[in-house]
């Protein structure tokens, strides 16, 4: 009997589901017993939904002009589940597609294949140690981060989220703490449980217990009763910014290094992951992460750079408005932030453009910013107004940019749309740096302007989550290696 139209899509539509449905336990059980983290051309696969599942292997079609179907990567998955492999990331699909379709031996086993691909995981034991981790403050980011650590929380995760530490301690905070991180106006409700723990004062979440201290000052906290030592303490607050006034956390016993969620000065190093991590030393006991735009910004014009060259050019920000800024008009000591935020576009400054220096210090000197805030409250834009050393067009400037964001150093910090219905609500929860917006690209010779959305929440605090994976020590290979 030949099946209908209607008929053959939903059929098409079951087997997806079903393979997407038996890839779950196999992508949960790499995670939690091996330490293997799961991608589809760099989407995570731990804890996605059978739905995410499928839009992922959907993406593939867009980058590579041709379909992978679950069917075709579920092999690879079962296979690697078999495989004694140390902890890593491994992009499922990439290794998928490439034996499938660009694999020239085709009398190649597919398990002759995955044993060439991931050697380096063969075989090796797991000798990183696991780090306690302090969040310094739970405000916007501090919430973020430890959704991002608690959705990775297990006996593989390496990255520990101890305590919180926050101003307070009225009856009932402990449960508004709680709620906070429970429910998000912007980011939606977490992802697992989470329970108070009144008598031992603390939370509990997806299996961690999270201990809350108050204090007013680090100088009033010893970790050390807590069972936390040698913790990573990463500082949320923003009040301290420089080498000498961070250094107030190692007053605090049980301490180790600290990271500023926040653009540093001084000679504190400014680090945007993936463009110049390698500055962190060992000996390094405090290091910032810079900002939500630098990080969006920096990666994009580390790869322009690379390839064309940068003379000079502007950065203009479109940013949400953050908490600095006030509901209403009231007073402010910086000019115009005093304005309702929700009401108006504010002219304001950023120093992104010349806090890339600090990261790129090839561009120190080249670049120009000005930053205008905006009456949404998450997901902003940065706009590229470059003028390179070497001329392009529209077409290959954008196919650059796409290559660089599945298939070199920095795919985990660019990404990349074609849409042209995309909008900024549809960018909350972009685990990239930034988003290039290739249906805005303008090219002119050497002149070219370029649009990169980045969610200045969420997409920075996983370049945080990066840098504290650096600083700890834990640093697992990316697979199969980009060629």
């Amino acid at each position: 009997m030949t099946l209908s139209h209607e008929e053959q899509y939903q059929k098409s539509w079951q087997e997806r589901q079903e393979f997407a449905e038996n890839m779950q336990p196999i992508i949960g059980r790499l995670y939690r017993n091996k330490g293997i983290e799961v991608v589809v051309y760099g989407r995570p696969l731990v804890n996605a939904t059978t739905i995410e599942i499928i839009k992922a292997h959907k993406s593939v079609e867009r980058f590579e002009g041709q379909k992978l179907r679950l069917r075709e990567c579920f092999p690879v998955l079962e296979a690697i589940s078999k495989m004694d492999l140390a902890p890593g990331r491994i992009d499922i699909a990439k290794l998928a597609y490439s034996f499938i379709y660009k694999n020239d031996d085709k009398s190649l086993q597919l398990q002759d294949y995955l044993n060439r691909e991931l050697v380096s995981l063969l075989n090796h034991e797991d000798t990183v140690k696991s780090t306690d981790v302090v969040l310094y403050g739970f405000g916007r980011i501090g919430r973020l981060l430890a959704r991002l650590m608690l959705e990775r929380s297990g006996p593989s995760a390496k990255l520990r989220l101890r305590a919180i530490v926050v101003r307070g301690g009225k009856k009932g905070d402990l449960e508004k703490r709680a709620s906070l991180l429970r429910r998000d106006s912007i980011h939606g409700p977490f992802n697992g449980s989470i329970t108070v723990d009144e008598e031992n004062q603390g939370i509990k979440a997806n299996g961690t217990f999270i201990k809350v201290i108050y204090a007013s000052s680090p100088e009033a906290v010893d970790y050390t009763q807590y069972g936390i030592n040698d913790a990573l303490v990463v500082d949320n607050t923003g009040i301290w910014k420089d080498d000498k006034a961070l250094s107030i956390h190692f007053k605090s016993k049980g301490s180790s290094k600290v990271l500023l969620t926040a653009p540093a000065k001084g000679d504190v190093a400014n680090i945007v992951y993936g463009v110049n991590e390698h500055m962190i030393l060992p000996e390094h006991k405090i290091v910032s992460a810079a900002s939500c735009t630098t990080n969006a910004i920096t990666p994009v014009l580390k790869a322009l750079h690379d390839e064309y060259g940068i003379r000079n050019g502007h950065v203009e920000t479109v940013h949400s408005y953050t908490n600095d800024q006030n509901l209403i008009d009231n007073y402010h000591s910086a000019d115009r932030r005093g304005r309702a935020a929700p009401l108006n576009m504010v002219l304001t400054s950023t120093g992104a453009a010349s806090a890339v220096a600090k990261a790129l210090p090839e561009l120190k000197g080249k670049l120009t910013g000005n930053a205008i805030r905006v009456p949404t409250a998450n997901v902003s834009m940065a706009i590229l107004s470059l003028n390179l050393d070497k001329a392009t067009d529209r077409d290959e400037l954008n196919n650059f940019l796409q290559r660089t964001s599945l298939f070199s150093e920095l795919q985990d910090q660019i990404d990349y749309t074609s849409s042209t219905e995309i909008v900024s609500s549809d960018l909350v929860g972009s685990r990239y740096a930034g988003v290039v917006d290739s249906q805005a690209t303008i090219v002119d010779g050497d002149r070219c302007v370029l649009y990169v959305w980045y969610d200045n929440e969420f997409g920075y605090s996983t370049q945080v989550i990066r840098v504290m994976n650096e600083m700890a020590g834990i640093k697992y290979p990316t697979l199969p290696v980009n060629r």
